[in-house]
């Protein structure tokens, strides 16, 4: 395994897309070693040694979809994806096994295609759990119809809602670690230091 490399965008609200103007995406490359025979193991423990937890292992949701009171980090356990950012004009990102994405509460986020095989791992930090915040109702729907998303609190969430869930985005605590990095790397860089 190489040297973890990372990128970032800085999501600016779209629409019914609130996205975070505040705190980037950072994407990071080649950051969890996966070659054993557990890789969801490996992903779990390195979130795990950082103080993140609490999480999910199994696919991203392929409806666009935002968690307004919790940071998320998916890891690419195994396979590869095409995910999407920042809502439906946002951008694109393919990762595969070994890459992670940290994703800022509100920013917009759905998986593109449905190639076999991807397996992602989701952690949070202490502290944190997820709602389920959709943009339409046809995603609620979606949502609804299946069982990974049990125990999520759904919201449609339009125009009327925004102000409310902006000011709710803006009250999550910022983590006190890197999921992949600790104490160093780009949450201290990029998100503690602004």
């Amino acid at each position: 395994m190489g040297t973890m490399a990372f990128e970032h965008h800085l999501l600016q609200e779209s629409g019914t897309s609130p996205n975070n103007g505040t705190l980037p995406l950072i994407v990071y490359r080649d950051a969890v070693d996966v070659g054993g025979d557990e890789p969801e193991a490996a992903v779990e423990r390195h979130f795990g040694a950082n103080g993140w937890g609490d999480g999910f292992r199994g696919d991203t949701f392929p409806f666009h979809h935002y968690h307004s009171i919790a940071h998320e980090v998916v890891g690419c356990a195994r396979g590869a994806a095409r995910l999407q950012f920042g809502g439906p004009d946002g951008p694109v990102v393919d990762v595969q096994a070994g890459d992670a994405v940290l994703i800022p509460a509100g920013v917009v986020h759905v998986r593109l295609d449905d190639e076999p095989g991807y397996v992602s791992v989701g952690a949070y930090p202490p502290g944190q759990q997820p709602d389920l915040c959709v943009l339409w109702d046809e995603d609620a729907a979606v949502s609804r119809a299946r069982d990974d998303t049990e125990g999520l609190a759904l919201k449609v969430v339009g125009e009327a809602e925004m102000p409310a869930i902006r000011a709710t985005i803006a009250a999550v605590p910022l983590p006190e670690s890197d999921p992949l990095a600790g104490a160093r790397g780009p949450v201290a860089e990029l998100w503690l230091r602004r």
